[in-house]
C-alpha cells in the first residue's frame, strides 16, 4: 500500500514528458531520465513501465519498505530525484549515523529508534541540500515547491488514515 501511495504522489509531481536542454538528466518522462536509462524510449514510456522502474530501482534500492510512512515517501522522493544512495545518506544524516549510503544494521537500528520529529528533520536536511545543487538559482523554487507539495500531500494522507 505505501508504495502505491508514494508512487501516485511522486509521479504526480514529476509530470510528463520534458526535454529541457538545461536539465543534466536530459529527456525525461515521469521522472525517468535518458541519462539514467539511455536505452529506454523516454518519449513513449508508458506509466506502467515507469511504475516498475520506480519500484525496482528506487523504492526497493532505498529500502523504503523498511521505513515508516511518511519517511518512506520522503526517502523515495529523494531516491527518484537524486538516487537511492543519496536518499539513504540523507536519512543517515537525519538519524545521526555514518553516511555510507548503505542500509545496514546501524541504519536499521536508528530507524527503529526514530522519533516523531525525524520526518521534519529529513525535510529540513533536504531543503538545505537543495541549496547546494548546481542550478539552484534556476530550479530551486520548483524544487522547494515539490518538497512542500509532497509534505502537504503526506499530511493529508496521514489525516485520512
Amino acid at each position: 500500500m505505501d508504495f502505491e501511495r508514494a508512487f501516485k504522489l511522486i509521479v504526480g509531481v514529476e509530470g510528463g514528458y520534458v526535454n529541457d536542454p538545461n536539465d543534466p538528466g536530459g529527456e525525461t518522462k515521469y521522472g525517468i531520465s535518458k541519462r539514467a536509462y539511455p536505452d529506454l524510449d523516454i518519449k513513449n514510456l508508458e506509466l506502467s513501465a515507469a511504475e516498475s522502474i520506480y519500484k525496482k530501482d528506487y523504492w526497493e534500492k532505498a529500502k523504503c519498505d523498511q521505513l515508516p510512512w511518511p519517511v518512506n515517501l520522503f526517502v523515495f522522493d529523494v531516491a527518484v530525484n537524486s538516487g537511492p544512495d543519496t536518499a539513504i545518506k540523507l536519512l543517515q544524516k537525519t538519524l545521526d549515523t555514518p553516511q555510507d549510503g548503505l542500509f545496514g544494521p546501524t541504519t536499521r537500528g536508528a530507524v527503529s529508534r526514530m522519533d516523531k520529529e525525524a520526518p521534519i528533520r529529513f525535510l529540513a536536511n533536504r531543503a538545505v541540500q537543495y541549496t547546494g545543487i548546481r542550478n539552484f538559482d534556476k530550479y530551486g523554487r520548483g524544487w522547494f515547491k515539490r518538497l512542500f507539495a509532497i509534505a502537504m500531500e503526506a499530511a493529508q494522507w496521514e489525516n485520512a488514515d
